[in-house]
């Protein structure tokens, strides 16, 4: 977070898990960094009731999915997915259990 300065700002609509976030909101209170920008957090749904009084930071519901083709790609990987396990084949985006 320090890297990024008093201009930098942190834009996260990934996971939440992806930045320290008790550490993103001590940079933000402490104006170390410039600001940020979330659509997820690190407990969802809680938000970290310290970001809401903070005019650097923009707070946003995770809408990553609902942009124009998104949810045909989606469909389209899935059938794709379903097509190989049924076929015997490796799936297209096979998800870790361990």
């Amino acid at each position: 977070m320090k890297a990024l300065g008093r201009k930098g700002i942190t834009i996260n609509v990934g996971r939440g898990g992806l930045i320290d976030e008790m550490e993103m909101v001590k940079c933000l209170v402490d104006s170390v960094i410039g600001g940020a920008g979330l659509d997820v957090f690190e407990k969802e749904p809680g938000v970290p009731e310290e970001l809401f009084g903070l005019d650097n930071v923009v707070l946003s519901l995770h809408a990553a999915m609902v942009m124009p083709g998104s949810l045909d790609n989606i469909v389209h990987l899935y059938l794709a997915n379903v097509k190989a396990f049924f076929s015997d084949q490796p799936l297209i985006s096979p998800v870790r259990l361990d």
